[in-house]
């Protein structure tokens, strides 16, 4: 009877354990593919956030909890499935499910045509077209409602100059141009200067605009961008993207974010594998204090823990 208990608190504590980042597989198998019927049966009646008392005398699974667990199995498939796309598909499909969804995952349409270099983002298009028979450009600009429609359109649109060159007056100038922008203008996502500074300059520009406009005006740009989030975003994917994945990292990694916010974890880590995530993992133990994969080796579960150390790791 100890034993039935024992077990059954194992298998207790680990559905518990479903926060939103994948499954302990190997204990799931080792646990319950080993059980025999009276185990199961004690382990329905322990989980009554599972399992509900039918009034026909058995225990029926909770069907927003099966939903939510079969998602939980689903993510180390969908990374495997995203990492092994071409980069350019990847992105197209990363940007066709941003504007399915909805106005709350268009911050991903940003990063996208904002963090990739202007061959990338070309390529991205091109497959776009293959996959959906559509330009990214005509579908943004269908989906997309005012006020944010000009600025996404101008940013999937974008083809930036990548060399070193820059001049620093005009660097200076256009600081000037978006602190005044910020300061008069209520309606900042449609200001054609802003959209212009941020959709037609070079990185290297723009990271100087940056640096000029704190010593113009005290504070970052980003931080004067806090009550419009879209100009914000891009800003930040532009000047401080190991900042920017940071912060997106650290939401993702909440027990509490909703589903969309958790994605965020997968794509975050397939996408910047190859590029940036040894940057970012130093910035986000820079700004919270714990490593990346500490924090993955503490919240996340099974496979697609494992998978995503292993992605981290290619950084070192």
């Amino acid at each position: 009877m100890r034993i039935l208990i024992r077990s059954c608190s194992v298998i207790v504590s680990m559905f518990f354990r479903f926060a939103g980042h994948g499954v302990d597989e190997r204990t799931l198998i080792t646990v319950l593919g080993k059980s025999h019927p009276e185990k199961r049966k004690s382990f329905r009646k322990a989980t009554p956030h599972f399992f509900k008392e039918d009034e026909r005398s058995f225990e029926r699974w909770d069907d927003h909890r099966i939903k939510l667990l079969k998602q939980e199995f689903m993510r180390f498939k969908n990374a495997v499935v995203l990492w092994a796309m071409h980069p350019w598909e990847r992105d197209a499909r990363l940007m066709k499910e941003s504007l399915t969804e909805g106005p709350d995952s268009y911050n991903v349409l940003i990063e996208v045509a904002c963090t990739r270099s202007s061959e990338e983002l070309l390529g991205a298009r091109r497959a776009y077209h293959s996959l959906f028979d559509h330009s990214i450009e005509e579908e943004v600009a269908s989906h997309v409602h005012d006020p944010e429609r000009k600025l996404l359109v101008a940013l999937v649109s974008a083809y930036r100059y990548e060399g070193s060159n820059l001049k620093e007056d005009i660097a200076k100038s256009e600081a000037k141009i978006l602190l005044n922008a910020i300061k008069s203008s209520e309606k900042k996502t449609q200001d054609e200067e802003v959209i212009r500074i941020l959709a037609t300059r070079s990185k290297p520009h723009l990271k100087a605009v940056y640096k000029d406009y704190q010593e113009i005006s005290g504070s970052t740009l980003d931080e004067d961008l806090k009550c419009d989030l879209r100009l914000q975003e891009t800003v930040q994917c532009l000047c401080t993207p190991e900042r920017y994945f940071s912060q997106v990292l650290d939401l993702a990694l909440r027990t509490d974010s909703d589903k969309s916010t958790k994605k965020a974890l997968t794509r975050v880590i397939v996408t910047r594998a190859d590029v940036d995530v040894k940057e970012i993992d130093e910035e986000f133990n820079k700004l919270y204090g714990v490593p990346l994969s500490k924090k993955i080796e503490d919240t996340a579960n099974g496979n697609y823990k494992d998978f995503l150390l292993t992605l981290i790791a290619k950084g070192d």
